[in-house]
């Protein structure tokens, strides 16, 4: 070889490892072919030097660059893209060109997963019963995970409630027997996205990188996988969707394209957490907007979604994940403290490309209005959310609780479950509100009704039978119990999922006979609600409580199940003629739980703390 030729050679091979060693990101990482949302927004971010004064360039049939933008941090460009009905799937090369050479990106555009709203993006309804996990909670199926080398928490610690415990997706996926004993149809999992900070990972809530899976849970790969099998065993994943903040470690707080992609203020300023400022007449201009702008956690940047390329990744990242990952369901985190536009916003374009998924909101408030206010509603105000459900913090706080530890009074025990159903009026469709007994952030219920077993019970039957979706939260079926003072309390490890555990929920070993009654209790409702199509579509139909009983029915032309709740102290006589709209033209009725058989012509007593659920024959 001639000099000038090795010389040459030289160059080509030194430039091409210098621009190689400067690593630029894409996001999202893929899209797809034939999706609704053809025109998207790709941001690149260099991990060395400037890109923004680069020409870029994209020569791939079917997709033209419409528009570049730049940002006062030159590390980041944005590309506004359109993708043709005639693309095909392939990697696309986008050449980055200028100082002094041209580096090429790889970026793949994919054939879409088959079976849109029939095996993903099914939606989530009242036919289906969640269970909400805490993935590092659960089980250790993998223990090679346990710890990630490079990762800033290096903690693995079960005798600590903030420290890693090690659960992970390979855990979820081999007791799935299990979900499936106790009827569940459907998993919520909290955030499973990379959360690459020194402290409090377990829970998820401070991502670091939108588009990586964490890798202490099995990564990207694994997350399909249970995605995959959960559908192969007739059940649905939901996705826990943090649009409100991220990690403080995240590279959009590290290294932002500018300033104003989160909400900056002069000092540490928390939200009010108070959501009456966004609907009161009387609200202060300020108060509202430390509302929406405050930081929900000094840990937790507060997104601007004003922004419009920071709303652009988020919705991206939406349509992404579930198209990814195969997800059914979303709820979504935080959702009053987000910009209520963008959320309509995000809303609209996930529904506009999944018309079959279920969205459901974390609206931790205080009044039936005020949780109506965030979901589509009937009320006449300036605005209209299109959010299609909330988890139902009222039916937990001002029904279920009161009625099981409040004396019977005009307004008080379980007068306050009648009178907080009778709000369902205000939304346009309460069924798809989701009941809940506890979760990740509220007391365990076996401890808030005084660990009484049989309240237990009366609260697992009203979840079951009661309209909208049930959420079970893991081990409650176990009666796992505490406070949220601190959260850790409530997040404890589900007996079993570790070797060695003394209790093993999943096979029964070293359960109380408390524990075993109320966990074959779920499995026995949980099981026959499955087949009943008045529990899972039924209509509802409730009368007004008497001495503390309370008496309501859910039916369809083929099925009517009557559910009688005794709150008193004392036992309590059913004259089933006192229900003659639903009791009429039946004559028996059997216990679906002890499987007891009564006459409905006779009367029948119903010992106090009791609760039945009564399927009617003829």
């Amino acid at each position: 070889m001639k000099k000038t030729q090795l010389l040459l050679v030289l160059s080509i091979i030194f430039c091409y490892n210098s621009l190689s060693a400067k690593q630029v990101m894409v996001y999202p990482s893929n899209w797809w072919v034939g999706m609704k949302m053809k025109n998207i927004q790709l941001l690149l971010r260099s991990t060395g030097e400037d890109i923004a004064g680069k020409k870029v360039n994209i020569s791939y049939p079917g997709i033209k660059i419409i528009k570049t933008h730049s940002f006062d941090n030159g590390r980041y460009l944005a590309l506004d893209i359109s993708i043709s009905e005639t693309a095909k799937p392939g990697l696309v090369s986008i050449a980055l060109q200028g100082g002094g050479g041209t580096q090429t990106i790889s970026w793949e555009l994919r054939k879409q997963r088959p079976g849109k709203g029939t095996q993903y993006a099914q939606g989530v309804t009242s036919a289906d019963f969640i269970d909400l996990l805490i993935t590092d909670r659960f089980s250790n199926g993998d223990p090679s995970n346990d710890r990630v080398a490079g990762m800033r928490d290096q903690s693995l610690n079960r005798d600590s409630m903030y420290l890693r415990h090690g659960g992970d997706f390979q855990g979820i996926s081999n007791h799935l027997d299990y979900f499936k004993d106790l009827g569940v149809t459907a998993l919520w999992l909290l955030p499973v996205m990379e959360n690459d900070r020194p402290a409090r990972t377990e829970h998820g809530y401070a991502i670091s990188d939108h588009y990586r899976i964490d890798a202490r849970f099995g990564g990207a790969e694994k997350y399909k996988e249970l995605s995959d099998v959960l559908h192969k065993n007739g059940m649905k994943l939901i996705m826990d969707a943090v649009y409100n903040h991220i990690g403080l470690e995240h590279f959009l707080e590290l290294d932002p394209p500018a300033n104003d992609w989160m909400h900056r203020w002069t000092v540490f300023t928390q939200t009010t957490y108070k959501e009456q400022t966004l609907f009161d007449p009387y609200a202060a201009p300020s108060d509202r907007k430390r509302m929406s702008d405050g930081w929900f956690d000094e840990g937790m940047p507060d997104i601007n979604q004003k922004n419009p390329y920071m709303a652009n990744f988020l919705i991206q990242n939406m349509i992404w994940y579930i198209q990814e990952f195969g997800i059914d369901g979303i709820r979504i985190d935080t959702y009053t403290y987000s910009d209520l536009d963008f959320a309509n916003r995000c809303n609209q374009a996930i529904m506009d490309e999944y018309p079959d998924i279920t969205l459901f909101g974390e609206t931790r408030v205080f009044g039936s209005a005020n949780q109506a206010y965030f979901n589509a509603n009937v009320m006449d105000v300036p605005y209209k959310s299109n959010l299609q459900g909330s988890v139902d913090f009222q039916n937990l706080y001002y029904g279920i609780i009161p009625a099981l530890t409040q004396p019977f009074g005009w307004t008080e025990g379980v007068n306050k479950l009648y009178n907080t159903l009778s709000n369902d009026f205000l939304n346009k469709d309460p069924w798809r509100n989701v009941l809940l007994l506890d979760n990740h952030d509220e007391p365990r219920f076996f401890s808030v009704v005084g660990e009484n077993v049989e309240k237990q019970k009366m609260g697992m039957q009203w979840l079951l039978t009661c309209r909208g979706i049930p959420q079970l939260y893991y081990g409650s079926e176990v009666l796992l119990k505490g406070f949220t003072n601190p959260d850790g309390l409530v997040r404890s490890d589900f007996p079993g999922g570790w070797p060695g555990d003394k209790k093993n929920a999943f096979t029964g070993e070293g359960l109380t006979a408390d524990e075993f009654s109320v966990q074959m209790l779920v499995k026995k409702l949980g099981t026959f609600r499955k087949g009943s199509s008045a529990l899972k579509t039924g209509e509802m139909m409730h009368y007004v409580p008497s001495e503390g009983l309370y008496v309501y029915f859910r039916y369809d032309n083929d099925q009517t199940i009557m559910c009688i709740m005794n709150t008193d102290k004392k036992e309590r006589t059913i004259n089933f003629k006192n229900f003659p709209e639903r009791t009429a033209g039946f004559s028996k009725a059997r216990n679906v739980i002890s499987d007891q058989l009564l006459n409905t012509a006779d009367n029948a007593s119903i010992l106090p703390m009791q609760m039945w659920v009564l399927e009617l024959s003829r």
